[in-house]
């Protein structure tokens, strides 16, 4: 095992990145991430445990197979000038020599080569196959490589299928070395120097850096392990340039160089999922930012809502406090113009003078205020349904910009539970609008006012009507016009008696048109308040679970974000540690 060969220092290292690994992984866990990208980073973690990888990549007919056989010393995989590898390929170490064939895109070759016992190396189909099938490759044994060697045919050097299998490599941040295969096609030195410099350029242009470079032959290398003449075989062993591909891997692969690989080949990989997780977590604050101007928005046009009604409603209550204002004024004036002397013998009279009290004083004031109440009840009911179109506007222009977003991807949780609360929200806006009947409305909330200003005016509610509750009140309960004076007494009394009459009558009518006034406006304010409340209630209402949705995943990806910068930063220490061996 690994443990044997480090330090205490280094053993300790190992100890703490195994650890935090896991911790980073049950952390990731919680994210909603792909289970293949937690499974990849767990496989990376028990690379902590494996011998090292070496991956080997490149198009077909660049001689791959050939490079592993020379690079082995043994002919362990088949080679030929057709595509021999039409799979991903294991080659580790095993006491007998065998081909396990794990599926049609995956096998296992084992072989008592003790090289096999640190290093396995994995055999590629060509990168246009592997690009067509990339799956395994990419998600198991990349991320998992040690050291990954990129094999380009002199005859076809860099071609587009290797450059884009360079780009996936990146993305990994697995270090590469390029291996110009077949140099023994070349008649000097300047024309390997000319497909040299073409392959170094691309491949630092697709990897931003120039990597590590050899040419070899992996052809002379084989010819030369075959060959029985010593100095025949040095000779075509340094033609073939393998020893100092040989030597690089080893010395890569080999004490503290090879431990720190080793150590920073899991960190790779985690650092990788984690700024996916962190990429992801951006892509939902951007769109719960969206959501989040959407609820204030609403919140928003409620809460002007409401304002707008409270601004709205006291001059509309003036209006109707103003004709009963108007009425006592006239009632006080009819008082002094009536209550005098001079029409003794029509005060005697109480039905004229009561006709006369309700033609001039009274009149239509109970149509007035009927009809400034039924308008009163009008502009709250249109407000109601303007405010509820409004709300209904702005779910439907955020779910149409949503949908417009993820249009052809498959959505994520997130996605689902937004779709379906602003689906829910919207359509309950929805049908409010579509089955809002004024008049219906209207006539609900004219029975409320009705009961509420009978209750506090203290009168019966079985009066039908605004306008005949305010007649009976004034009518009845105002002043009784017809007993002000008695006819008996009036020839002698009369001097004295009507101008204490009269003023008795205007105090007693100020004092019940006063009450009259607190009593309807105060059921008319509070009756309107608590319909105004109302509404903005059930706004509020139905509003609530997109809004309680937005703030508490605001709240989760506020919390993701923080422990993902606290994961980098662990991956950081960590890298520090390791860069220290």
């Amino acid at each position: 095992m690994l443990q044997s060969m480090l330090t205490e220092a280094q053993a300790a290292l190992l100890r703490d990145e195994k650890q935090s690994l896991a911790e980073i992984r049950l952390a990731l866990s919680t994210l909603d991430l792909p289970r293949e990208s937690l499974d990849t980073l767990q496989k990376a973690i028990l690379q902590l445990d494996e011998l090292f990888l070496l991956v080997v990549v490149g198009e077909f007919n660049a001689g791959k197979s050939a490079l592993v056989n020379a690079l082995l010393g043994e002919k362990i995989l088949p080679e030929g000038v057709t595509p021999t590898t039409s799979r991903v390929t294991l080659v580790k170490w095993d006491e007998q020599v065998a081909e396990q064939v794990v599926d049609q895109n995956y096998a296992i070759y084992t072989h008592p080569l003790e090289l096999l016992r640190e290093i396995n190396i994995v055999d590629t189909p060509g990168t246009n196959a592997v690009i067509r099938h990339h799956e395994r490759l990419t998600d198991e044994f990349v991320p998992r490589s040690d050291l990954v060697l990129f094999v380009t045919s002199a005859d076809r050097p860099m071609s587009e299928s290797e450059r884009q299998f360079l780009e996936r490599i990146r993305a990994w941040g697995k270090k590469v070395v390029v291996t110009l295969n077949k140099t023994d096609f070349f008649e000097n030195e300047t024309a390997l120097n000319e497909v040299r410099d073409f392959v170094l350029k691309h491949a630092e242009q697709v990897l931003g850096l120039a990597p590590e470079f050899f040419p070899v032959s992996a052809r002379l290398a084989q010819t030369a392990q075959a060959e029985t003449d010593p100095a025949r075989r040095a000779q075509l062993r340094r033609a073939s340039r393998i020893d100092a591909l040989t030597d690089y891997i080893r010395d890569t692969l080999d004490d503290a160089a090879r431990l720190r690989l080793k150590f920073s080949s899991p960190l790779g990989v985690a650092e990788h999922i984690i700024q996916q997780a962190q990429a992801d977590i951006a892509e939902q604050a951007g769109d719960l930012n969206e959501d989040k101007e959407t609820a204030s928005a609403v919140e928003s046009t409620i809460t002007a809502y409401e304002q707008e009604l409270k601004s709205e409603l006291d001059p509309r209550l003036a209006e109707v406090e103003n004709i009963l204002s108007r009425l006592q004024a006239r009632g006080l004036d009819f008082f002094d113009s009536t209550i005098r002397l001079t029409k003794i013998a029509d005060l005697a009279r109480g039905d004229r003078v009561r006709a006369q009290f309700e033609q001039q004083v009274l009149a239509d004031v109970p149509q007035q205020i009927e009809e400034r109440v039924q308008l009163m009840i009008d502009w709250l009911v249109n407000k109601d349904l303007s405010q509820w179109q409004q709300m209904m506007t702005y779910l439907q222009s955020r779910q149409a910009r949503h949908t417009e977003r993820i249009v052809g991807q498959s959505g994520t949780r997130l996605d689902i539970r937004r779709h379906a609360l602003i689906e829910s929200v919207g359509r309950t806006a929805q049908t409010i609008v579509e089955t809002y009947d004024r008049n219906q409305e209207a006539s609900e909330l004219a029975v409320h006012v009705e009961t509420a200003v009978a209750q506090l005016a203290l009168i019966e509610a079985g009066a039908i009507g605004l306008g005949a509750l305010v007649t009976f009140v004034i009518t009845s309960s105002t002043i009784d016009i017809t007993g002000i004076l008695a006819a008996s007494t009036l020839a002698i009394l009369g001097f004295f008696v009507i101008p204490y009459k009269r003023n008795k009558a205007k105090e007693r009518f100020t004092e019940k048109m006063e009450t009259l006034r607190a009593k309807l406006m105060d059921a008319l304010s509070a009756q309107f308040n608590h319909e105004a409340e109302g509404d903005i209630a059930r706004m509020k209402e139905g509003i609530a679970p997109y809004t309680r949705f937005v703030r508490s995943e605001l709240d989760r990806v506020d919390k993701a974000q923080r422990q993902i910068e606290g994961l980098l930063q662990r991956i950081s220490e960590l890298r520090a540690r390791v860069e220290r061996i």
